[in-house]
């Protein structure tokens, strides 16, 4: 099958097995590498992306089901050679061990802030429950998601402002998107 995605801002157009999974798609079609394949199973998380929007699991969409979508991945949050404010609050606070579950997290916690700018602890550690780090205790990656949400929150500079502004887009988005397991 033939498919058109846009994957972090740029387009592509391939031919497609209909079984191939978005996350195959990305790494191998793509060299998307960041988005890590862990269990093939979508109990990890480490494959999240966002999808029109959205954050899945891509181990468990299958390209097909991406065409004409946006695809966003960890490689497309940085900006002109900066870290996106979510990347460096993980790096600021130590929010890895061996990183291997860290894309995915990091998305995930994109999609958390998009629902709730100002998240508590437990909005946290819910909005991050099908994530899952068998490194860590999560303490770090519940205070790297609050100090983002601190960094990314309207008022806090100018380049908080640009954030606020690419996450009211997307939540605009949200609203406006259905990405169905229908093949819409």
């Amino acid at each position: 099958m033939r498919i058109t995605v846009t994957v972090d801002g740029t387009t592509y157009t391939d031919d497609v097995e209909p079984r191939l999974l978005l996350v195959h798609y990305l790494r191998d079609r793509l060299g998307k590498v960041g988005t890590v394949v862990g269990c093939d199973t979508s109990n990890c998380g480490s494959c999240t992306v966002h999808l029109g929007g959205h954050s899945v699991k891509s181990c468990s969409v299958l390209a097909v089901q991406a065409d004409g979508c946006d695809v966003t991945t960890i490689e497309g949050l940085a900006r002109d050679g900066r870290l996106h404010p979510i990347q460096q609050a993980f790096h600021d606070n130590h929010a890895l061990q061996c990183g291997f579950c860290t894309p995915g997290m990091i998305m995930q916690s994109l999609d958390l802030l998009a629902d709730n700018p100002a998240p508590d602890e437990q909005a946290v550690r819910e909005g991050l429950e099908g994530n899952l780090c068998r490194c860590t205790g999560y303490q770090n990656i519940v205070r790297a998601v609050r100090d983002a949400a601190e960094h990314m929150r309207p008022g806090a500079g100018p380049e908080a402002e640009q954030v606020a502004d690419e996450t009211a887009e997307t939540t605009t988005r949200r609203t406006a998107t259905h990405v169905g397991g229908g093949g819409e």
